[in-house]
């Protein structure tokens, strides 16, 4: 295949994706958008839009696709190596009380949200339906992990694991791949009024998610953004997602399963990190400069690497 035509089939997958976080960036910059919004769009993705999404993309899922558990298991193997790296790196070179927050921006990606857009964009209705079944995972080990980094590095009450137990329990994302798999097992078919109008519903997910992280951005974190931030954003971004996909594809992987896997890895620090730092006594004003930082980062190293994958020939 010809130079030009990768380049411009790479373009294809990542433009539109990080053209609308910019979009979101400058319509907060104007006025049109601001604060309350963002909270409030964000609360409408999280608790409806994007489950309801998720659930459509699954009962229409070829679950013998849809759920790979060689690549479940991987990710999952994966991603506790990687958070025992960036736990190792923290212990020697971050200060302890910004060490839980280090530890989550440096591995928890936006799966929900960027991950998943991308491998709309890539791969279509098997992007949505493989993505969405890992996306249950995604969600189970990232905050549970997240919250064990934060807990251990940060002084002052935490939660309990009752706590944390109800919460992945009640997420509404988990809530929709649970609900989505005996659909998609048993082959039910919901009434075409239904599936139009959940159809509807779903579309605003990916445009509104994107403007609302664009919405969240904010130019003057970078400017004091230090050594910490820095370094966990090159984790993020470039070492955690090499060493990964890499060792995806010395596993076996090809195809769509290793561009799936790296755009999850690719993926830049999730939102909800600064939430979480927040609320678990971690350096705020850290997270939100790695999720800065990333999330503009992640518009070139996502295009290079989808690129580089399939100069290669490996997806």
């Amino acid at each position: 295949m010809p130079l030009l035509e990768i380049l411009t089939r790479t373009l294809e997958v990542t433009l539109p994706v990080f053209v609308m976080v910019f979009v979101g960036m400058g319509l907060r910059r104007i006025g049109w958008i601001d604060a309350a919004f963002v909270a409030t769009a964000s609360s409408l993705i999280f608790k409806a839009t994007l489950p309801a999404l998720v659930f459509l993309s699954l009962i229409r899922a070829d679950l013998g696709e849809a759920l790979n558990l060689p690549l479940l298991g991987f990710f999952a193997l994966a991603t506790l190596v990687q958070f025992a790296l960036c736990w190792g790196w923290a212990r020697y070179r971050v200060p302890p009380s910004d060490r839980g927050t280090y530890i989550q921006g440096a591995f928890r990606g936006n799966c929900g949200i960027v991950g998943l857009a991308l491998a709309h964009a890539m791969y279509g209705d098997y992007g949505l339906s493989a993505g969405s079944v890992l996306l249950g995972l995604v969600i189970v080990l990232y905050n549970s992990l997240s919250v064990v980094a934060l807990i251990v590095h940060q002084p002052g009450p935490t939660g309990s694991a009752t706590t944390l137990g109800r919460n992945i329990a009640t997420n509404p994302l988990i809530i929709a791949v649970i609900a989505a798999l005996p659909f998609a097992a048993l082959d039910i078919t919901l009434p075409g009024w239904v599936m139009h109008t959940g159809d509807l519903f779903a579309s605003l997910t990916l445009p509104l998610a994107l403007i609302c992280i664009g919405g969240t951005l904010s130019l003057a974190a970078l400017r004091t953004s230090g050594r910490s931030a820095v370094s966990a954003s090159l984790f993020k971004m470039l070492w955690l997602p090499a060493l990964a996909t890499l060792a995806a594809l010395a596993s076996g992987f090809h195809g769509r399963e290793l561009g799936l896997l790296f755009l999850y890895f690719a993926a830049p620090t999730a939102t909800g990190s600064f939430v979480m730092a927040r609320a678990l006594g971690g350096n705020a004003p850290l997270a939100a400069n790695i999720i800065a930082m990333t999330t503009l980062a992640a518009s070139v190293t996502v295009t290079l690497g989808i690129f580089t994958l399939q100069l290669a020939g490996w997806v």
